[in-house]
């Protein structure tokens, strides 16, 4: 058992004045491994005070200050990277292949920061006028538990190299990984004050960062409900805010594809991380004409995916991260069926051979229309519906029709043609032929996916404010 009784402020572990115990479970096996103390409104109006106490000094850092300090962060917290991805494993359930993807990026975060800012220019001119960009002031970062390390690790990163400091508040469900990434954060001995942590709940301590007037801005990565009442909170205050919500992305196949080549990265794209992902494809759009051709391949495909727990060889799909979590895929899955869609491969309850735990079966609709639940709503499970088109403009007719625009999908034979259908698609990523990433492009949704874009030069102007001054000259 892992008992885990210290939030982190001002640069020190410490006992949190909250006492609530949550219980830690390992998803592959349904048993509870260890307990977290939850810290409570005192424990994060200790923690921004801190920052904001900090915060003054931050703003005043150079650049190359800055730099120095992400490139300590870089060193330690590197060298976790075996007992990083052991505690995803254990704690998220994640397959060893998963669990390296998630926490490489984390590995990559503050070099990609680093990266940003060696090129980048604070000041600029605009005929007589000097445009500087400033810090923000103390950012509240909240993070989910599909990714917890690399959304912490990029968050912060970016903060840090605007000038800013910060109050993290991680999922509650992931604080065995994040008690071994905050160890190796301390290590970089920063400024006591420009990142603190707090355990604990979202309508507790992410309520009080989300209304606080001495937080200036929120960076949330989560659901769009909740995302929605960040929004809400923080209009009060005028908070800056980047949202990066949900999604319901689509695979658009075009009819020139090599389904050899089709299938596998429509899966890849469809069940990543469990389907446990706000960026999965999870509606794969086939044309008509090759309909007959692609379900027996589809189906074949699936049938061959591996389930398992995080040591099972060659898993791709691991257990959903709770109970709440499989009970709310089961039900979308009978909904499915309820609501008159074809159940190719797949269904209800836990995948033979696998009665503990919270497995879910890799699950595959047909004969799905776009307004049904399935195709509307963010499963978050391994759950793919197949929607038949007619022609190129009823794929992309089909693909936008969602209130998401997070990633999409496109897959020709043809890049040329790929493109000419992304660029008519709705989303903040399209992806041709393949699960491509670039840590330095911007990230986010168009439409209910969310608001500003992480990453890159866009990530960090998202921490700055523009100061116009007026009154001198340029030099010339």
């Amino acid at each position: 058992m892992r008992t885990i009784d210290k939030i982190y402020i001002n640069g020190a572990f410490a006992p949190p004045h909250g006492s609530e115990m949550f219980d830690l479970i390992n998803p592959a096996t349904s048993q509870v491994i260890g307990q977290v103390t939850l810290g409570d409104r005192e424990d994060a109006l200790a923690a921004i005070a801190a920052a904001r106490r900090a915060q003054p000094a931050m703003a005043a850092t150079s650049k190359a200050e800055r730099i120095a300090m992400l490139r300590r962060l870089d060193a330690t917290v590197n060298p976790r990277i075996d007992a990083l991805n052991a505690a995803t494993m254990e704690e998220y359930g994640a397959p060893a292949m998963i669990a390296g993807l998630l926490n490489g990026y984390a590995m990559g975060a503050f070099k990609n920061a680093i990266e940003v800012l060696e090129t980048y220019d604070f000041t600029r001119w605009i005929n007589d006028a000097e445009v500087v960009m400033e810090p923000v002031g103390v950012v509240g970062i909240i993070t989910p538990w599909n990714s917890n390390v690399g959304f912490i690790c990029g968050k912060l990163a970016m903060a840090i190299a605007a000038g800013c400091t910060s109050v993290i508040k991680p999922s509650e469900m992931s604080a065995i990984q994040t008690q071994v990434l905050v160890e190796a954060l301390h290590e970089a001995g920063l400024p006591p004050g420009v990142f603190n942590i707090v355990h604990g709940r979202g309508d507790v301590v992410g309520a009080e960062l989300s209304s606080n007037p001495d937080i200036a801005k929120i960076s949330f990565t989560g659901s769009t409900a909740v995302g929605k009442t960040i929004l809400r909170a923080g209009a009060e205050t005028m908070k800056r805010v980047t949202l990066e919500l949900g999604g319901k992305s689509p695979t658009v196949i075009l009819d020139d594809a090599d389904f050899g080549e089709a299938v596998p990265i429509a899966l890849m794209n469809g069940f990543g991380n469990s389907g446990q992902a706000c960026i999965a494809g999870t509606r794969i759009l086939v044309p008509d004409s090759r309909f007959a051709e692609f379900l027996p391949r589809l189906k074949a495909a699936v049938e061959g995916v591996k389930v398992g727990a995080a040591d099972a060889p060659s898993a791709m799909v691991g257990p959903m991260v709770s109970l709440k979590q499989w009970e709310r895929v089961q039900g979308y899955i009978r909904k499915g069926i309820e609501g008159g869609a074809t159940l190719l491969v797949g269904g209800e309850g836990r995948p033979e051979g696998l009665e503990a735990g919270y497995f879910v079966k890799p699950t595959v609709f047909t004969d799905v229309t776009n307004d049904m639940t399935i195709a509307r709503e963010e499963i978050f499970g391994p759950v793919l519906s197949v929607i038949r088109y007619r022609d190129e403009a009823d794929a992309i007719r089909i693909a936008n029709d969602t209130p998401y625009g997070l990633q999409a999908y496109v897959l020709s034979a043809d890049p040329d043609r790929a493109r000419a259908v992304a660029s008519q698609l709705q989303a903040g990523r399209v992806l041709i032929n393949g699960a491509q990433h670039e840590p330095l492009a911007p990230f986010g949704g168009f439409k209910q996916s969310g608001l500003g874009r992480e990453m890159g030069v866009f990530g960090l102007e998202a921490h700055l404010e523009p100061k116009a001054v007026l009154g001198r000259r340029r030099a010339a």
